[in-house]
């Protein structure tokens, strides 16, 4: 009962932060417009970019563009809660740096959730609103068979692949509590879920287990995905990716929450 009535506390209070800081942004509607624009606009380069490529090659190791254009789309939609909900990440090193993160250490809330709750990236909608483009497209032109599972199906595994791109984020931001030039660690993390947008298949048996054990960005997209593109190879880790993406989202948790407890300020 606590923990329910915990949760409908931090819920009520999520959703007054949330409509002032959108209230915020609507008020500058012009910049609101060309930032989703500009989010449009930088997702179709990237499917482009896959046009081109198979413009030249018909398939990278038995994969083509249609099944590559699911993945990228799918990357997309489970970059989304991280994108709207998690975004502040980016700017954390900037208030440890100047010292103002201090006025978060003295809320009786949860410190994680007051200061992820700030900011709420609109714009991170376009990019949903792309990937789901792009799914439905490929799903058309493959041919892929629809059940009546496959929806509650696919936004289960959509919602648990966005587990490790939270967890990621979190953890290259957390960075900045103990490095001064963290911002690299961020660049990192970005570059590497790049990697999410092709099939782990085509890559060298070191790079798979890699970005499968060590830096999980194939389940950010290629595990999830695989009951949808190829049901007769899905692998033991898309069986695991919701308990592995938890697992991975609460060590994110714990180091920024270690961090930002150590916090004490800039000093003189």
């Amino acid at each position: 009962m606590n923990m329910k009535k915990g949760i409908l506390f931090y819920l009520r209070i999520y959703r007054k932060i949330v409509v002032q800081d959108i209230k915020s942004k609507m008020s500058y509607r012009a910049d609101f417009i060309i930032s989703m624009i500009g989010m449009i606009f930088t997702n179709i380069c990237g499917a482009l970019g896959f046009w081109l490529i198979f413009q030249r090659f018909p398939s990278i190791d038995g994969w083509n563009y249609n099944e590559m254009m699911f993945l990228y789309g799918f990357s997309l939609i489970s970059a989304t809660p991280a994108q709207c909900l998690f975004d502040n990440n980016w700017n954390l090193r900037i208030v440890v740096y100047d010292g103002s993160f201090i006025k978060y250490c003295f809320r009786p809330i949860n410190l994680f959730f007051y200061y992820m709750s700030e900011v709420f990236d609109v714009k991170g909608l376009g990019q949903f609103l792309f990937g789901i483009i792009a799914v439905a497209y490929s799903w058309n032109k493959l041919s892929l068979p629809f059940h009546w599972y496959s929806l509650p199906l696919f936004i289960f595994m959509a919602l648990s692949a966005s587990l490790f791109v939270i967890a990621l984020l979190n953890l290259a931001s957390a960075t900045c509590f103990w490095l001064v030039h963290s911002f690299f660690a961020l660049q990192l993390s970005n570059t590497l879920r790049d990697f999410a947008k092709y099939p782990i298949t085509i890559f060298g048996l070191t790079i798979r287990n890699l970005l499968t054990f060590v830096i999980p960005v194939a389940f950010m997209a290629f595990y999830p995905s695989m009951p949808f593109l190829r049901e007769t190879q899905v692998q033991w880790q898309t069986y695991l990716t919701p308990v592995f993406g938890i697992f991975f989202l609460y060590i994110s948790y714990k180091v920024w929450m270690k961090g930002a407890l150590a916090y004490d300020g800039t000093g003189n």
